[in-house]
């Protein structure tokens, strides 16, 4: 799907499900990476991200544009837009759009990189997800200095 049918797709569930046009541009937005959608207070647009639509399809797209012109007609309005809102929250179940997208796999939340930390007391490892300063912490067992092993990447796990 391109960013022209993304519009077509946008202003057709507009006016079906919220019975008002969408007068703005609607459009898919790589960059993002944490979220479905986003809506900007300022331009009135609404990025997609394009991951969603390739990994769950076109239902999980149409939920993620309803709940971003739930945002833009209550915005528009001048009424309660942001996800707390009461007239927010009962918009979106009347329209039925998804209150949180579904989580893309492999993608920011899961870190790629694992550092491993060992004790020279007691020889216990530590594998995290961010470095840390070993001259600041101790063990939590036995209080021993902490070394930095190896760092792994995801080729090498």
């Amino acid at each position: 799907m391109e960013d022209k049918q993304l519009q077509l797709l946008t202003e057709k569930l507009s006016l079906m499900y919220f019975h008002k046009p969408f007068k703005h541009t609607a459009f898919f937005n790589p960059r993002l990476r944490t979220t479905g959608g986003r809506y900007a207070l300022g331009s009135h647009n609404i990025d997609i991200n394009p991951k969603h639509y390739e990994y769950y399809g076109e239902e999980e797209l149409v939920n993620i544009i309803k709940h971003e012109l739930c945002h833009y007609h209550l915005h528009i309005e001048g009424r309660g837009y942001q996800h707390k809102d009461k007239e927010f929250k009962d918009l979106l179940v009347k329209v039925g759009g998804s209150r949180h997208c579904q989580t893309i796999p492999n993608g920011r939340n899961q870190s790629r990189i694992v550092h491993i930390y060992r004790c020279k007391g007691c020889k216990i490892e530590f594998p995290r997800k961010r470095r840390f300063n070993t001259k600041r912490f101790v063990c939590g067992k036995c209080k021993g200095r902490l070394i930095k092993v190896e760092t792994l990447s995801e080729k090498n796990r």
